[in-house]
Parts: C-alpha cells; sequence; structure tokens
C-alpha cells in the first residue's frame, strides 16, 4: 500500500484529537470503589447457641454482609471475652458487635482497644459497668426479670483446673413461659431440649473495661422479656446513652421471633 500523505489541515485535526483522547482519559475521574460493608459479627448467650441467629443471618447476607456467628463457649466472663477478643482479632476490616442476653457481657469487654469494632449492637442483652455481674444488673430498674435459683436445674462438669464445678439450663418445664413465650410450643420445646448450659460462675463473675464508653452503641428492648426483663434492659440502654429501640410484644429470642425488625436494627448500625 502506499504511503499515506496527509494535508497540513488533517495532520492538525488528527493531531488534535489524539491530544484531546488522551487529555481526558487523564483527566476523567477514577471509579469509586464501592464501600466495605462491615462484618457483623453475632455472638448468642445462655441456654441458646449460634443457630439462634439463623433468621438475622439469612436476612444480612441477602443484603450483603459477611457475617460470623462464634459459639460461645459459657464457661465465663474472663475467658469468653477472651476467646471472642481472638475471633474479632482474625476479621479485617470494620465490625459491627451484636451480643444477645449474656454475650452482651463479653461484647462489652472483648470490643474493648479494638479499633475494628466501629459500633456495638445489644439485643435484649447485659451491658454492665466494669465490676459489675450479670446477677446484679438482673435488679436495675426494679428488675423484673425471672431467671434466678428456682427456674435453673444445675448440673456438675468438670472444670478446666480439675475443680468440680456446676453449669445451669432453665428447667424445662419453664423453659416456654421464660425464656420464648411467643414462639410455638413445638419449637419452643425443641430449643429446650437442645439448651446450652453455662457455668454458673459466669453470671457471678465481674465485667472488665466496658467498650461502649468509647463505641457507639445500639440497644434493642425485648418489650415482654421475662428472662432478663424490659425494665433492666431500659435502664442498662439509657445508661450506656445508647440509641435504642423497643420489640413490642417480643420474649428474651426476640432475634428468633422478629429476625426482620432485628435484622433492620442492626443494618442501622452497620450503615
Amino acid at each position: 500500500m502506499p504511503p499515506l500523505h496527509l494535508s497540513r489541515r488533517a495532520r492538525w485535526i488528527v493531531t488534535s484529537l489524539v491530544l484531546a483522547l488522551a487529555i481526558g482519559a487523564t483527566s476523567a475521574p477514577a471509579a469509586s470503589p464501592q464501600a466495605t460493608k462491615p462484618t457483623i459479627v453475632l455472638v448468642h448467650g445462655a441456654f441458646a447457641d449460634a443457630s439462634s441467629w439463623n433468621g438475622v443471618t439469612e436476612r444480612l447476607q441477602h443484603d450483603g454482609y459477611p457475617v460470623v456467628a462464634p459459639a460461645n463457649p459459657l464457661r465465663g466472663v474472663a475467658s469468653d471475652s477472651a476467646y471472642l477478643r481472638a475471633v474479632l482479632a482474625s476479621i479485617k476490616g470494620p465490625i459491627v458487635l451484636v451480643g444477645h442476653s449474656y454475650a452482651g457481657m463479653l461484647i462489652t469487654n472483648a470490643a474493648t482497644g479494638n479499633p475494628n469494632v466501629k459500633a456495638l449492637v445489644y439485643i435484649a442483652a447485659y451491658a454492665p459497668e466494669q465490676g459489675e455481674t450479670a446477677t446484679a444488673l438482673n435488679q436495675l430498674g426494679g428488675g423484673g426479670g425471672l431467671i434466678g435459683p428456682a427456674t435453673l436445674d444445675l448440673h456438675p462438669f468438670p472444670a478446666a483446673d480439675g475443680t468440680q464445678q456446676q453449669e445451669a439450663t432453665i428447667e424445662v418445664s419453664q423453659f416456654h413461659r421464660i425464656f420464648c413465650a411467643d414462639l410455638p410450643s413445638k419449637q419452643a420445646a425443641v430449643m429446650a431440649a437442645e439448651q446450652r448450659p453455662a457455668a454458673l460462675a459466669a453470671f457471678s463473675e465481674p465485667a472488665g473495661p466496658p467498650a461502649w464508653k468509647t463505641i457507639k452503641s445500639y440497644y434493642m428492648v425485648a418489650g415482654n422479656d421475662l428472662a432478663i426483663g424490659a425494665k433492666p434492659e431500659r435502664a442498662m440502654a439509657k445508661r450506656i446513652g445508647a440509641v435504642t429501640t423497643t420489640a413490642k410484644g417480643a420474649s428474651h429470642v426476640v432475634m428468633v421471633s422478629q429476625p426482620a425488625f432485628t435484622t433492620k436494627f442492626v443494618e442501622r448500625a452497620a450503615q
């Protein structure tokens, strides 16, 4: 093919177009990366396991959130908090830490000093000040919870140090009324049979320095909670200055009976 000869004007036009394309390519704004969603860590409480979060987990995953729901050892505040702290340390990026019931003691302790934890979410959970126990927190705001010596079955178990200690479950005949009154009786019977026992000492072990003093907190009160009691929950939520909502008519396991409502509240904290 013979060489292509362009007029001076044609060469000027071609050169101008090339320069314009080059300038446009370098000056175009870079596409902003999609904001990374935080990992939602869901921690179950006593007398339950991670399956109690199933309805919430499914909805969070559907909405694109990574979820971790670790098994809570239920052996004691210090040791359980240390376990949770190790779980959190293995997660990269921002975290929203959610605890139900006894797990409120743990998220309060385990998040302290972890800059990745951006929000604490208490779901009908204990929110202690340093030195407080779960048993003492049941009396805040006038009390109202029914979990105590008269409603617990105690069982011996060998502790790691070789001593014999006691662990507790809720008496099966009272489980439905106290723990999950707003669930069908058949579902409650299965949950009662599958209870994860908690070491009795866990309820009398004091909490450490609370993370809610430096991390924004959210609190969901279960309006008809007969385990901890709605009055202590409201008192704890107010004391820690949490963004608070109430699940009307909800039993202690509000995340099981009202998973959509619970999920929306967790996502509110995540956003």
